[in-house]
């Protein structure tokens, strides 16, 4: 199992207070991404999502896996969680921007998986 960064997501409370702060800090720029007020980032150097409704929270990396279902029984096996299964439930956007899902590994830390589309 390969592991680069392929994505790289940010919690918010406000997405577009967040908007405004990140574009005039860095230079982002921003379009619609899926699910609610989601947006997908450029400008990162790696392709990156923000969402809102997550006051404080901390940025979660997202690794890449080839098969997101074998990716998932080896967190368990391992000892770790799943903690969400964002879009698996939304067969658009997983064609459009593939499976996301949220996990903590043994100790409780926070990472995220990633299966491009296909």
């Amino acid at each position: 199992m390969p592991g680069g960064v392929p994505f790289i997501e940010l919690g918010v409370a406000d997405v577009s207070r967040a908007r405004t702060f990140y574009a005039g800090l860095f230079g982002w720029s921003f379009v619609p991404g899926p699910g609610g007020d989601g947006l997908i980032v450029s400008g990162m150097g790696v392709p990156g999502g923000l969402h809102g409704g997550e006051a404080g929270a901390a940025p979660v990396v997202f690794f890449p896996v080839d098969d997101m279902d074998a990716a998932l029984t080896k967190v368990a096996d391992l000892g770790g969680s799943v903690e969400s299964s964002a879009m698996d439930g939304d067969p658009g956007s997983q064609s459009r921007f593939g499976r996301f899902v949220l996990c903590r590994d043994d100790q409780g830390s926070p990472f995220g998986l990633h299966q491009p589309p296909m």
